[in-house]
């Protein structure tokens, strides 16, 4: 069977190289990105390095969304597979994508991720309360810029007038974020940071909060922490990493859906904020109850698929 280059090395140095690989794979897609958008965006070359370093990329959504894909693309996929073949000589196979899942882990999941929306929504809430003490006030109010820096970007991708619009958005926003993203921080970091600690509670919650992090964005930690959590079991308890990818698509693919809505006055702005107000409570508790229901669900059944392997080998 053949091996990785790296297959036998320590999960720290597996670690280092995966950061490596991600920095040299982005900054490579963005020196090739940017030759080639004069072509592809129809931009001159001279206008192009004026809007990137002239502080006016914010005002090109095309470019922004052209950099966009190409950090997803570069920074996460191409890293993720590079990495992951370094490790093991077969990629798909470290990565558990060969695996398929039964229909009833999909309709498990897609239920699991719509019970979980009130629930995130409450954290997120509870998480945006969260008040500095007064020697942190320089920290707190940097953490709040980039996170106004964040929501603008956000609302400018968002703040689309057409259907077609709404689809690229689901394009850039949920299919390419829910595999890059999966694929790095399921597929190989949360293998190598189980493999470190030797347990794999311990490497599902860093590879969470690893994930959490790197979205730059305090003020939406805690529930982003929480999903990457249950991206994480996800993948453990299914075998596939379909399961968690397909999550993070259903998450993302809503919120792009439901903003959509919002900013054509179908449906009012409140819905994006659907139990975390006082009046949800109720139904907020119901669905966390039926989202921990699912969960246990979810690992009952692969407790099952391990005893019914066992008997029959």
């Amino acid at each position: 069977m053949q091996k990785g280059l790296l297959s036998g090395s320590s999960p720290f140095v597996q670690l280092i190289m995966l950061l490596f690989s991600m920095v040299v794979s982005f900054l490579l897609f963005t020196f090739v990105g940017i030759l080639f958008a004069p072509l592809i965006l129809n931009i001159p070359l001279d206008e192009l390095m004026t809007t990137l370093y002239g502080n006016g990329a914010g005002q090109n959504l095309n470019l922004m969304r052209y950099m966009q894909i190409l950090q997803g693309i570069g920074l996460f996929i191409i890293p993720a597979f590079f990495a992951a073949y370094l490790f093991s000589g077969n990629a798909v196979d470290y990565m558990s994508l060969r695996k398929t899942a039964s229909a009833k882990w999909f309709v498990m999941v897609l239920l699991m991720a719509l019970a979980a929306i009130p629930c995130i929504n409450l954290i997120g809430l509870l998480n945006e309360m969260i008040v500095f003490p007064k020697s942190l006030a320089g920290l707190e109010q940097q953490l709040k810029a980039y996170e106004d820096a964040a929501q603008q970007v956000t609302k400018l991708f968002l703040g689309v007038d057409h259907i077609s619009g709404m689809f690229f958005n689901i394009f850039m926003m949920a299919i390419l974020a829910a595999l890059g993203e999966e694929l790095i921080f399921r597929g190989v970091l949360q293998k190598i940071l189980i493999r470190w600690t030797g347990n794999i509670h311990a490497g599902i919650i860093i590879s969470g909060f690893i994930f959490s992090l790197i979205h730059m964005q305090f003020y939406g930690f805690f529930p982003r922490w929480l999903l990457g959590a249950m991206f994480g079991y996800m993948l453990v308890w299914s075998g596939t990493l379909w399961m968690p990818i397909f999550a993070h698509f259903v998450h993302n693919t809503m919120a792009v859906i439901l903003s959509y809505m919002i900013h054509k006055g179908t449906v009012p702005e409140e819905v994006e904020t659907f139990g975390a107000n006082w009046g949800d409570i109720p139904v907020t508790i119901v669905a966390t109850i039926i989202c921990v229901w699912l969960f246990w669900k979810m690992y009952q059944n692969r407790n099952q698929s391990i005893v019914n392997h066992t008997l029959n080998t």
